[in-house]
């Protein structure tokens, strides 16, 4: 039989209303917002200061491109927080053929001048502005699994007519990211896809198919030059300490040294030429050297209460595409911060991932504040009554979902 999508039952919370229209989903999403956001500023300004007047920059250039980005940011969050999030189920294929046409544009051969490799990778693409693909790809592949995952509901029973078509357009979508390459990246969109269609009923023994199918293929990228130096540097950094152990010995000796409540602002030493991109890969480090265990708990706690409040949109969406493209928002921004914060503390093999609204980064931050943008205007259509909506207009296709979920108690807004 076919596993029905995910019933997210999260704890009512009764706080006021805050004029929001719906409740107080989209400001305290918006205040978590700004915490981080702020926060990040402040780090990165420490992060980046020494690094910017090394490479004869003002102290405060890294800081100042980081506000330029938050503020293109912000205003994509407000222009994505009023669009009707149904647009988007519209919007799907045209956002994944145009991100595979991009991802395609920064591997060709003949595309370097537009297209330069950095660092021993190609990932990035200048057409006047400068940006990362891979960055709009996250957004893509929620966007468009959540929209098939509706489609699909009859389907999840056939694996080639259910996780077929999934696997078929991930495919084309994450093949172009590793060959950049940027692997993490790719595994990164590829997780968030499959807990986004998983959240949408389909089979588990299909994932296990998929998991099998996929298992040689990665265990051959793994096996591949630096990759295969970073795995075995992660089973013991101290083994080649200045070599392929580097940034995890250096990362582990920044937080080891930030005790229980740092160094103090501005105090850390790590970022004086030790650890490697201070201010984006490893900014969670920094923060653990000079705000300690105290900083590094109010960055979870942040990064916690977004997290929650997304699920608790997503519990409360009008219809199951509402409640999958919650999903994959928040998932995607909790997988991203939980990787970056697992490098930091040498948990995964050291990857390139940055930190959601903190690390340095303007695609990033834009892609994200947008992604948080119509998380919000799912929050801003959803209302208490939406059960009654959905039997005049029949916009869930799963009906019954709609009777399982209680209706929140204790005043207009839950």
């Amino acid at each position: 039989m076919t596993r029905r999508p995910m019933d997210l039952s999260l704890p009512s919370l009764e706080l006021p209303d805050l004029g929001w229209r719906r409740g107080w989903e989209p400001a305290g999403l918006l205040a978590l917002t700004l915490g981080l956001l702020g926060f990040g500023m402040v780090n990165l300004y420490s992060a980046s200061s020494f690094l910017a007047t090394r490479q004869g920059l003002p102290d405060y250039f890294y800081v100042l491109n980081q506000a330029t980005g938050a503020a293109v940011g912000m205003l994509a969050l407000v222009v994505c927080a009023r669009i009707p999030y149904r647009f988007w189920e519209r919007a799907a294929w045209p956002m994944v053929w145009g991100t595979v046409f991009l991802l395609i544009l920064v591997i060709l051969p003949f595309t370097h001048a537009i297209a330069p490799e950095i660092k021993g990778a190609r990932r990035w693409l200048d057409l006047g502005i400068r940006f990362q693909p891979s960055d709009l790809a996250k957004v893509a592949m929620v966007v468009w699994t959540a929209m098939m995952a509706v489609k699909k509901q009859d389907d999840f029973r056939s694996l080639t007519k259910g996780l077929g078509p999934f696997l078929l357009i991930w495919g084309i979508l994450l093949f172009p990211i590793a060959l950049e390459p940027d692997f993490s990246t790719a595994v990164l969109i590829g997780a968030v896809g499959v807990m986004t269609v998983f959240a949408g009923g389909a089979r588990f023994g299909h994932f296990v198919f998929f998991a099998l199918l996929v298992a040689p293929l990665i265990k051959m990228q793994l096996e591949v030059g630096f990759r295969a130096q970073r795995l075995l540097a992660f089973t013991d950094p101290t083994a080649d300490p200045t070599g392929a152990g580097y940034q995890a010995t250096q990362s582990l000796i920044a937080v080891g040294s930030g005790g229980a409540f740092g160094q103090g602002f501005g105090e850390g030493q790590q970022k004086y030429g030790f650890l490697p991109e201070p201010h984006n890969d490893f900014i969670f480090a920094m923060i653990g050297e000079e705000w300690g265990l105290v900083g590094v708990v109010v960055l979870l706690g942040l990064f916690l209460g977004l997290i929650l409040v997304g699920y608790r949109i997503a519990r409360r969406a009008p219809d199951l595409f509402g409640q999958l493209l919650a999903i994959g928002v928040t998932n995607l921004i909790a997988l991203q911060a939980m990787l970056h914060m697992a490098v930091g503390l040498s948990l995964v093999p050291t990857t390139g991932l940055a930190l959601p609204l903190v690390s340095y980064g303007r695609t990033s931050l834009v892609i994200t504040l947008a992604s948080l943008g119509i998380l919000m205007a799912v929050a801003r259509e959803t209302d208490v009554d939406w059960r009654e909506e959905v039997r005049e207009k029949g916009r869930v296709d799963d009906l019954a979902r709609a009777e399982r979920i209680p209706l929140p108690t204790g005043g207009a807004h839950a």
